[in-house]
């Protein structure tokens, strides 16, 4: 969800907010990305954590590159990161990366694709989502990603906050029982639940399509006030109407701290704590973090209140990780 349009215009503000922390310190930024993922990975699957659902998923988002140890397409794997992960999810691949609606350059496209191509050859899914919303563009995204091999969702909205009414029902669709990443032939991606008055008017909504895989927020907001689904809602959406089961993933980011959170404390807008940076410009509202420190993890990953404690609570199949790519942020500093 919190992609940006254009790449090198983001790295130039990017670099410029770096500046108002001099502090960051000196680190090898994306193997500590790699260890929160794998710590993340390692979390859910314990069954002391989950009962017994040592298959939970784990998918990241962008940040690609950090899956070799050089940070090439075909450099040495880092194994115990692509070991620790059961899909990829890769935004603007075919459309979106320079403006919605627009196809994505072919050097970005196949600068992508490399790193793509080197993970489904370890076995690890990938997730394409493209933002356009003329029908021959979606067409072409959908039958573009499948002789690929990838499962995708063309997303009429940046926002992700609509089910697409084209094409009329899934890519693909179908009425088999979906158990992993590797069985799924398309997915949905809606994270942002405003267009939905009540969680269970969205609950009804996304329950009613065929999809195989369901990307959603873990929370939604009924009048104002921040709510979070509950295992017996996250059931009703694992059955197909069509037949078949399905995989249903909470959304996550951890590179960044979102301020409409649970976890939010509002003394925090005017005394941060030394972990928190600052305000992405391009989403109000959400401050990079200094991801590999403790206090950072310990919201998202350790204790009864951690953030994927509660996904892990709600009966989530796996969780779909956010602002992976934050590591660029703190290596432009």
């Amino acid at each position: 969800m919190k992609r940006t349009l254009l790449f090198t215009l983001l790295t130039s503000l990017v670099i410029l907010s770096c500046q108002t922390n001099p502090s960051v310190p000196d680190r090898d930024f994306r193997t500590d990305m790699r260890n929160l993922v794998i710590k993340i990975a390692e979390y859910a699957r314990d069954t002391s954590h989950n009962g017994a659902k040592t298959d939970f998923i784990v998918i990241p988002q962008n940040g690609q590159e950090i899956i070799t140890l050089n940070g090439e397409a075909d450099g040495p794997l880092a194994a115990d990161y692509v070991q620790a992960i059961d899909g990829t999810g890769r935004e603007d691949l075919y459309y979106g990366y320079t403006s919605d609606d627009e196809l994505t350059p072919t050097p970005e496209r196949d600068y992508f694709i490399g790193y793509l191509d080197r993970l489904k050859a370890e076995g690890v899914q990938a997730l394409v989502t493209d933002y356009c919303s003329t029908h021959s563009f979606m067409d072409n995204s959908y039958s573009w990603s499948s002789a690929k091999g990838y499962i995708s969702f063309a997303a009429p909205e940046r926002g992700l906050n609509v089910i697409p009414d084209y094409p009329s029902s899934p890519y693909n669709s179908n009425t088999s029982t979906i158990t992993n990443l590797a069985d799924a032939e398309n997915f949905l991606y809606l994270i942002n639940p405003e267009n939905f008055s009540t969680g269970q008017g969205f609950i009804n909504a996304v329950k009613g399509t065929n999809y195989d895989v369901i990307v959603i927020d873990l929370f939604y907001n009924e009048a104002g006030i921040e709510k979070a689904f509950g295992k017996a809602e996250i059931d009703q959406l694992k059955s197909k109407p069509g037949g078949g089961s399905r995989l249903v993933i909470a959304y996550m980011s951890i590179g960044e701290a979102e301020d409409y959170r649970y976890y939010w404390k509002p003394e925090w807008s005017s005394s941060p704590p030394y972990w928190l940076g600052s305000e992405n410009p391009d989403w109000p509202g959400n401050f990079k973090v200094w991801y590999w420190e403790k206090e950072w993890q310990d919201i998202i990953i350790n204790g009864q209140d951690a953030y994927l404690q509660k996904i892990l609570d709600a009966g989530f199949d796996g969780v779909y990780l956010d602002i992976i790519d934050a590591f660029e942020y703190f290596e432009n500093f």
